[in-house]
């Protein structure tokens, strides 16, 4: 008569409530993915072979299983929160080890890091200062806190409508300083080398030839004693005749005009690279029958800046905002996914290690191959059901119970032996 039965149910009853009650624990973990106990019978040795008539001599639990399946995405106001919706784990580095979680609570540490709660540096794909990815590897996530260097303009883009029915002004000779030499104005903005924002200013002066237009351009008002622009010239001249067909639309030129402006002349203290070209593109311009407007204004330099957030897309692609008002890819979060994930070895902190039974992590970008899509200021729950988890805590209570029970029978069988 043996004890051997009860006592291996006990074990592995109580291996099953240890299970049980560390699923409820974790239930509110970001991440966490809940365990199973599996069990199977105990046979003992036999020299004769086993047989219909042997008897096991109990249960033992073969394995913890985790699951892996998804849990709910909870929204948050942190653009550090990012949960994975689908398949795959995030990478982390830590003093060159390498291990995988589903928490996507971030932070940044005093580095610019990536990091999560434990500190370990979050893995992804670098830009380049164009924005550009390498995915040739991962590498740890750093947003960089350096500024953002300027860009000097290098094409102006500008469309006006011109009113057809004004009159020929009063003064034919143009000067800045006489609104009666000119008939429309309008200013922009762009900038040098170093950043400095410098104002552009165009001045229209219909012309007494039908359908023509003189075009005059200053940058920061500079002009002479006369109010003719100094340090800039437009196609080598100081101005631009602009020709309209009989439907308005524009004629002549049918190119960008070449602007260079010889910053020296404008201010020689900025230190800026001089002389400063680039075109100017009025061809959108249409002289109509109606009110001065402007229609179109852009250009493509910009003082530099400091990061002021970011934001995180679907495909993990980190997008830095720039307190100019530019944006700029600084780097992708990616995603590592196993042939076997319950192969994986976990360490704790909700994190886990490759083993020989998870196989080679399958390193990409999201939403590529099997892998998920990343949700930002969101977190992923803990895939615990709690009332299902309740309901195992009674079944495996009854389950020690029982067991208790089988030793209680075995000690009053032996007792009853005992006092023959």
């Amino acid at each position: 008569m043996s004890f051997q039965h009860g006592l291996s149910g006990l074990n592995a009853a109580s291996t099953n409530l240890d299970v049980i009650g560390n699923n409820i624990a974790n239930a509110n973990t970001a991440g966490f993915k809940q365990s199973r106990a599996q069990f199977t019978d105990i046979l003992a040795n036999s020299l004769g072979g086993s047989g219909s008539s042997q008897v096991g001599i109990g249960a033992k639990v073969s394995t913890i299983a985790q699951a892996f399946d998804q849990g709910n995405i909870s929204p948050t106001n942190n653009p550090l929160d990012i949960a994975i919706n689908g398949q795959g784990f995030f990478r982390f580095d830590q003093g060159g080890v390498v291990s995988y979680s589903r928490n996507g609570q971030f932070r940044v540490d005093e580095a610019g890091f990536l990091v999560n709660n434990n500190g370990a540096n979050l893995t992804g794909y670098a830009a380049d200062e164009n924005g550009a990815i390498d995915a040739s590897k991962p590498t740890n996530l750093r947003l960089t806190t350096t500024d953002l260097p300027p860009k000097v303009t290098s094409a102006f883009e500008w469309g006006f409508t011109l009113d057809s029915r004004k009159p020929v002004p009063v003064d034919s000779t143009f000067s800045i300083n006489n609104g009666n030499s000119y008939t429309h104005t309008s200013s922009g903005e762009i900038f040098d080398s170093l950043g400095n924002p410098h104002v552009i200013a165009v001045y229209f002066q219909k012309s007494a030839t039908a359908n023509t237009w003189n075009t005059y351009v200053t940058i920061d008002g500079q002009a002479d004693s006369a109010g003719l622009p100094t340090g800039v010239t437009l196609d080598g001249g100081i101005s631009k005749t602009l020709e309209f067909s009989g439907t308005g639309e524009m004629i002549t030129p049918v190119d960008p005009i070449a602007v260079s402006v010889d910053l020296t002349a404008i201010d020689s203290t900025l230190g800026a690279s001089t002389p400063l070209n680039f075109t100017l593109d009025l061809t959108t311009t249409k002289q109509y029958g109606a009110d001065f407007g402007t229609n179109l204004i852009t250009q493509d330099g910009y003082a530099s800046s400091r990061l002021a957030g970011f934001t995180t897309s679907a495909t993990g692609e980190i997008q830095g905002n720039y307190s100019n008002g530019q944006s700029k890819t600084i780097g992708q979060i990616v995603l590592a996914n196993f042939i076997n994930p319950q192969g994986l070895n976990p360490i704790g902190d909700g994190r886990w290690v490759e083993s020989a039974s998870s196989g080679q992590p399958l390193v990409g970008a999201p939403k590529t191959g099997t892998l998920g899509v990343l949700q930002p200021s969101a977190i992923e729950d803990a895939n615990v059901d709690l009332t299902s988890e309740l309901v195992k805590m009674i079944t495996a209570q009854r389950m020690y119970q029982a067991n208790a029970k089988s030793i209680e029978t075995q000690d009053a069988i032996l007792q009853t032996l005992v006092n023959l």
